[in-house]
């Protein structure tokens, strides 16, 4: 199984169309910080945008192209006048919002929406990902990627004919868009550092087929780098340089997902989990898995529960 699946299967991902923006400039789309387990994501259907946050230079968006934000950061759209925001007005329509503006200027349709992350710890997607993600349907008058457009315009059709399961449909599709949009980012030129990166290192598959297959075993730096043919300078040094993070830290942040999966969904003791996933002691567990979430197994149980019956 490709690195992408697996985390995919590890950490299923929904997704929830909010707003359709249909602005002609001056414009401005404000949005604040996501919640914990939120990935805000905004789809420029038509038109140009300029999207800024704390995370570097602002970027230009074209028609097609899509920007979340992994880590649940603050952020602007705009038109890039610089000028005031016409007025909005706002109407509920079959579930989703639609804003509207009085500006005269070049035109811009944007879908807004969320990615919704599983009762599970957030480490090992938000921290090996980038703070802010841009795919781009076009670049440098390359071709663009054909099943990208083609979901593009099924999300954009179904959010805009508001036809009998549209709204069922445009959360599934937004779904599918979070997958999609992670294989094309790490298809690029370029990848982003973190788990993305590997898809384009497929020398430490190995070690990280491994690290998912059989996370509970005492993995040593030397045995994942025999598995990849590398001595363990080469293989540590090409983790770091792909991911920017050590394996062990990878593999902790892969027991603890599913320590934290296991402690929402399934039965099984505190002190049971911990030895599936590699702790030899359910204090060492204990101990790790509260420095690693903020809380104890207990508590993480508890408190997923509590989200799951609507508490």
């Amino acid at each position: 199984m490709d690195l992408l699946s697996r985390l995919l299967a590890l950490m299923p991902v929904a997704g929830r169309l909010d707003v359709r923006c249909h602005f002609g400039a001056p414009w401005r789309i404000d949005e604040p910080g996501a919640k914990e387990r939120e990935i805000r994501y905004h789809v420029l259907i038509a038109g140009r945008a300029i999207v800024e946050d704390a995370h570097g230079a602002p970027v230009a968006l074209h028609a097609g192209d899509i920007v979340l934000f992994p880590s649940g950061s603050a952020h602007v759209l705009h038109d890039g006048s610089g000028a005031a925001p016409a007025a909005v007005a706002k109407r509920m329509e079959n579930g989703v919002a639609i804003e509207t503006n009085a500006g005269d200027g070049a035109t811009a349709d944007v879908l807004c929406g969320r990615f919704l992350l599983p009762a599970v710890p957030q480490r090992l997607l938000r921290e090996n990902l980038p703070a802010r993600l841009v795919v781009h349907s076009t670049h440098d008058g390359a071709q663009p990627p054909e099943r990208l457009v083609r979901l593009i315009a099924l999300l954009r059709d179904e959010a805009y004919e508001a036809a009998p399961g549209s709204e069922s449909l445009v959360n599934h599709l937004s779904g599918a868009l979070f997958g999609l949009t992670l294989r094309y980012a790490s298809a690029g030129d370029a990848p982003p550092r973190g788990l993305l990166a590997l898809a384009q290192r497929p020398r430490l598959q190995p070690a990280i087929d491994a690290m998912f297959e059989a996370p509970g075993k005492p993995w040593t730096l030397p045995e994942l780098a025999e598995l990849c043919h590398m001595s363990r300078a080469t293989f540590a040094r090409h983790f770091d340089e792909a991911i920017g993070r050590s394996a062990a830290d990878v593999l902790t942040d892969i027991r603890m997902t599913l320590a934290g999966r296991m402690l929402a969904q399934g039965n099984e003791s505190v002190a049971e989990i911990g030895e599936f996933v590699g702790y030899q002691s359910d204090a060492a567990f204990q101990r790790g898995f509260k420095r690693h979430v903020g809380m104890t197994p207990a508590q993480w149980r508890s408190l997923a529960h509590e989200a799951a019956s609507g508490a």
